[in-house]
């Protein structure tokens, strides 16, 4: 199905009618190969940069597409819609280039930005630690200060495109306490940096998750961005927006499955008609309907108050966790429309409810977000 979109403005339609042709003739038709053999769909992170939808939140002048919270992440859902490891690994390169624009030097936006934006080079986000996921602050990957710049030593984990991305946003630690954790741009492929082998995950198969192994790598300088003890400030700026993210990938996930699941009820007959025109199934169907739609409006509110410049990070950590346990929910009823066929890999509502578990996991677990609203609460 086709979402009725409100946008604000003929540039934004124009966009989400760009994203949707490149999604139906690029994405829809490798999807299942990539997803089924678990294989990295080459060259197609190069097609979304050249039809610029790899830098759209930031500004022109940085090289970016300059366009609102409320259409980049409208952008994602589409994405997501059609392929959610894609759509996830587009919002995490987003999320690697906020330090740079945000904290970065114009020296630095002037070397790394115009790449980074236009998807010549593709960014993955290292925060976590095998000991570090939820508790940012237990971070003990150290930056070493030697007279050439930094020194990193120890091991990050959970890194979306880790391997194959051109740079990470590293955070690591350079003192003590939580004012002791720095923000850098590393190259994908420094010396003394190894990865894992990919994860076996539940879902998301076509584009790698990896630890790192930093073995006293050197990181320039000038691959300081912020000021020392300012990493964990940048990390947590980058994942209010981050979270927004999600949310819209989560929303598209849940429309395709709802999607899905409403073309199978049109056609399958029990009992001598369609099962969407049995009132048990149809308000099943209905309440897929209205947690998607409210998935939605409730990542758009705070998209809308973030373009406005007002306090939206309680509102980003609802519509995380709204969006993505509305996506559980969502695709494990879709998967119960279709009964036992919904259980086999000959209908993709099984790959659904596999790739919406992480998103209720990863930037920060919903019970992390619960935390950090009930805190927003008390204060």
């Amino acid at each position: 199905m086709t979402v009725e979109r409100l946008l604000p403005g003929q540039d934004a339609r124009d966009l989400i009618e760009l994203t949707r042709e490149i999604a139906g003739k690029e994405l829809a038709r490798r999807v299942d190969e990539h997803e089924r053999a678990e294989t990295y769909p080459e060259g197609l992170f190069a097609t979304l940069g050249a039809a610029g939808l790899l830098g759209l939140p930031y500004p022109e002048e940085l090289g970016g597409g300059g366009q609102p919270y409320e259409v980049y992440l409208q952008v994602i859902e589409e994405l997501a819609m059609r392929w959610a490891s894609v759509a996830v690994a587009t919002s995490v390169h987003t999320l690697a280039c906020f330090p740079v624009a945000t904290y970065g030097t114009d020296a630095q936006r002037e070397r790394w930005l115009p790449d980074m934006l236009a998807g010549r080079l593709i960014g993955g986000y290292s925060l976590s630690e095998p000991q570090a996921g939820s508790d940012a602050g237990a971070i003990a990957c150290k930056a070493e200060r030697v007279e050439d710049g930094y020194r990193v030593t120890g091991n990050k984990a959970w890194i979306t495109h880790g391997g194959i991305a051109d740079f990470y946003a590293l955070f690591a630690r350079t003192g003590e306490g939580s004012r002791g954790v720095s923000c850098f741009i590393a190259p994908g492929a420094a010396d003394g940096l190894t990865f894992g082998r990919p994860e076996e995950k539940m879902g998301l198969h076509a584009v790698p998750t990896t630890a790192a192994h930093w073995d006293g790598a050197l990181l320039e300088r000038d691959r300081l961005i912020g000021e020392e003890g300012q990493g964990l400030r940048i990390a947590f700026a980058a994942l209010d927006s981050g979270r927004l993210g999600i949310a819209a990938c989560a929303t598209g996930l849940a429309q395709a499955a709802l999607d899905e699941a409403v073309a199978y009820a049109k056609e399958r007959q029990t009992f001598g008609k369609r099962i969407i025109d049995h009132q048990g199934l149809g308000f099943l169907l209905a309440d897929m309907a209205a947690g998607v739609e409210s998935a939605r409006a409730t990542y758009l509110d705070a998209a809308r108050r973030r373009d406005a410049g007002l306090p939206y990070g309680k509102h980003a950590c609802i519509a995380k966790l709204v969006a993505t346990d509305t996506a559980m929910k969502v695709t494990t009823d879709a998967v119960q429309v279709f009964g036992g066929y919904g259980y086999t890999r000959e209908f993709r509502v099984e790959r659904y409810m596999r790739e919406a578990k992480v998103m209720q996991i990863f930037e920060g677990t919903n019970q992390i977000q619960r935390l950090v609203i009930s805190r927003h609460l008390a204060r």
